[in-house]
């Protein structure tokens, strides 16, 4: 036999209650994401339990972005249909929308306090620990990011440090390769030279100065020649001794 259909109306028992709401709900959120994803829709789902708890699901975890652009939407045809049948209500609308912005100015400020640690007295338990939480996810973000810009900065200071490092190698190897080159050509300098070249090119000794002011060079050969002469005087007398016996 066939399973027959299934009255809608509320369960009674408690216990069976909670758990069709337990398998509906995750069987709701899993039709969401799904549709999210086939479709690429936004899709945002709000959930709250008989107990007030509440249970969301939002497209990317853009639930603020989605219920913001339903507003707007929402606002709009409302001015449409009021302005096309009551022109007179357009003015208890623009009334409407600025109570409706001012005391959502009035929520930011709050939780901007509240962010900075303070007015938190009107704050219960549970609300400061959401409080708490938001404030981890949020300080978890800043240190991953903080994080990740320390890493691309060490990665790019090593990257310009490689990079350093090889251009000083090759101005080495070029340096080397210039001293290598110029001791090259005065070896070939050195080994082509002639002889005579190289004593032109050697210091000559400079003439000394006697005490009379005149040059030793200039002397020399005068006092060389009295010595030759004194030196072969006897000769001669001797020579001329023997001729005459």
């Amino acid at each position: 036999m066939g399973r027959g259909r299934v009255q809608l109306k509320r369960i009674e028992n408690k216990i069976n209650r909670q758990v069709t709401f337990s398998k509906k709900r995750a069987g709701l959120l899993k039709k969401a994401h799904e549709i999210s994803v086939l479709c690429d829709a936004e899709v945002a789902l709000i959930v709250f339990s008989h107990k007030g708890k509440l249970f969301e699901y939002a497209t990317d975890s853009c639930m603020e972005k989605i219920l913001e652009r339903y507003e707007r939407y929402s606002y709009a045809e409302r001015q449409l249909v009021a302005s096309v049948s009551e022109p007179e209500a357009v003015q208890g609308n623009w009334t409407l929308e600025f109570s409706r912005l001012k005391a959502k100015i009035e929520l930011l400020q709050r939780n901007r306090r509240h962010y900075f640690g303070e007015d938190l007295d009107s704050l219960n338990l549970k609300e400061l620990q959401n409080l708490e939480q938001q404030l981890d996810t949020a300080l978890k973000q800043i240190r991953s990011r903080k994080n990740q810009l320390m890493y691309n900065s060490i990665s790019e200071l090593q990257r310009k440090e490689k990079a350093m490092q090889e251009q000083n190698n090759l101005l080495a190897k070029e340096i080397k390769e210039k001293e290598k080159l110029v001791a090259q050509q005065m070896q070939w300098e050195q080994q082509n030279h002639c002889p005579a070249s190289s004593s032109f090119l050697l210091p000559q000794p400079l003439p000394c100065l006697n005490i009379g002011g005149n040059y030793q060079e200039v002397e020399a050969p005068e006092m060389r020649r009295n010595e030759l002469d004194l030196t072969l005087e006897p000769l001669y007398t001797c020579h001329l001794g023997c001729f005459a016996a």
